[in-house]
């Protein structure tokens, strides 16, 4: 039960200096933490999380499984570590910025979507660890601080952010499984959609449902997959942030 419990609480490789911390002599010539991180990156966004090891990274570095040990103590610390890397690539508000807090929302949401799309796993770890990383920290402030300009009651924050967040990760997540797929299947986007509504559309159980949907996504309007996407994003967006605009109003008549 102890070594259960352990494990779901384990510590942050943010914690105890471990992020800076390297160990003795012995390690292996034109390696560092660094360049790990950035090959970790990019086979998890090659080959996904499931098919990701260290013997797989230490062949793709070109050095042993117990070099990489130098540098970082486990799976799981190198894995924070490229989460919080990645979380850098999203650009953050300036704090003095004179921006609507609309436009500054609306911003911070489609870096999320962009990042979730560019990096699916990011999607699977999110949640696993702390998230205790300078990046992670940085955006999650900002957001909070851009999310208070909006002048809600401070019980009603975490709300808020969770409401807007929360739904760019579902979309994200969502986005970056379809366009995984396509790439598996060796096709682009709008072959593999179509090929899966056709697919569809062969089902007696789901065809009134399948008719349903191509009425209203031809409503929608768009020639591609991305433009469908991209238009039910910015329109969900829109209405999360009219809901803020409703709620502050409601607030301040109450």
């Amino acid at each position: 039960m102890a070594k259960a419990a352990d494990k779901a609480g384990r510590s942050s490789v943010w914690l105890d200096g471990k992020a800076q911390r390297r160990r003795g002599g012995g390690q292996p010539s034109g390696l560092d933490r660094a360049r790990i991180i950035e090959v970790t990156v990019r086979l998890l966004d090659a080959e996904g999380l499931a098919k990701f090891s260290m013997r797989r990274l230490a062949g793709e570095l070109n050095v042993t499984a117990m070099s990489v040990y130098w540098y970082v103590d486990t799976k799981d610390d190198l894995l924070e570590l490229a989460l919080d890397e990645v979380m850098g690539e999203m650009r953050l508000p300036e704090a003095e910025a004179d921006e609507d807090w609309r436009d500054q929302v609306g911003a911070l949401a489609r870096e999320y979507r962009g990042l979730l799309v560019r990096h699916p796993w990011v999607s699977q770890l999110v949640g696993t660890y702390l998230n205790l990383g300078p990046n992670n920290v940085a955006y999650s402030s900002a957001v909070q601080r851009v999310v208070r300009r909006a002048g809600l009651p401070a019980n009603r924050l975490t709300s808020t952010i969770s409401a807007v967040f929360q739904f760019v990760y579902g979309y994200g997540t969502l986005e970056g499984h379809l366009s995984t797929r396509a790439a598996a299947a060796g096709m682009t986007l709008d072959e593999y959609f179509q090929e899966a509504m056709s697919m569809a559309t062969e089902s007696s159980q789901a065809a009134d449902l399948i008719r349903d949907s191509q009425e209203m996504m031809a409503a929608r309007g768009g020639d591609t997959v991305a433009e469908m996407l991209e238009r039910d994003f910015e329109y969900a967006l829109e209405l999360l942030i009219a809901g803020i605009e409703a709620m502050v109003a409601r607030e301040a008549n109450s």
